[in-house]
């Protein structure tokens, strides 16, 4: 496992070029989105990029407006090899949250419809079980264009899934603050106690579930 850390704000192909000097023929990007919140999915995504097709403007997804990553998602999906894995509540609770995120990664990898001759992977952590080096990019999303793809690709897939959940559950609000701890969620998580989207095993959570359960005694 390789682990590697610089500074750099504007994402490149330079990671991927490394990689193939060494020796390998087909490089993707992993990243996630929603470790953090109280409710919803952690979503991942690994992207192989077309190196003669690489959108213009990738970047880390929380340095991008709405509009354009839903422009670059589209673009992405378009013309890159992308896979997307979806891990709900039930497998945070069953795996905890950092083991569900590298499960989901493990899954985006081998879900690619190329075999993979290396991983970049946002972050500290290599997931277990890849059928191939990983190598973690501290800040990744910042420094390859393929994981910034990736967490593009994860966080609009995510954010759409919260309107969905909104839908589902209005009273919560999640297609605003897409399941983070706002005051305006904790408010309606202790009025309301956690609907079947929240994180059972999140401390904020319980403590809603417990508070309430109390209140009906």
């Amino acid at each position: 496992m390789l682990i590697e850390s610089i500074i750099q704000t504007v994402p490149d192909f330079s990671h991927e070029t490394a990689a193939m000097a060494r020796g390998a023929r087909v490089v993707a990007g992993v990243d996630e989105a929603g470790r953090g919140p109280l409710a919803g999915p952690v979503v991942v995504s690994a992207v192989i990029l077309d190196e003669s097709n690489i959108p213009d403007g990738l970047n880390d997804s929380k340095k991008l407006t709405e509009a354009r990553r839903e422009a670059l998602f589209e673009q992405i999906i378009a013309s890159a090899m992308v896979s997307v894995v979806i891990a709900p509540p039930s497998i945070i609770a069953s795996h905890n949250i950092r083991g569900a995120t590298l499960w989901a990664m493990r899954q985006a990898v081998l879900g690619l419809c190329l075999p993979v001759d290396r991983v970049l992977v946002d972050g500290r952590d290599i997931p277990p079980g890849l059928p191939c080096e990983g190598i973690a990019l501290i800040g990744g999303d910042r420094r390859s264009v393929s994981i910034a793809a990736a967490s593009i690709v994860a966080k609009v897939t995510r954010d759409r899934m919260c309107a969905i959940m909104d839908c589902d559950a209005p009273h919560f609000g999640f297609a605003g603050h897409k399941g983070y701890g706002t005051p305006q969620h904790m408010v309606a998580l202790t009025t309301h106690g956690p609907c079947r989207h929240h994180r059972a095993d999140f401390a904020p959570v319980a403590e809603a579930r417990l508070r309430l359960s109390v209140a009906q005694l």
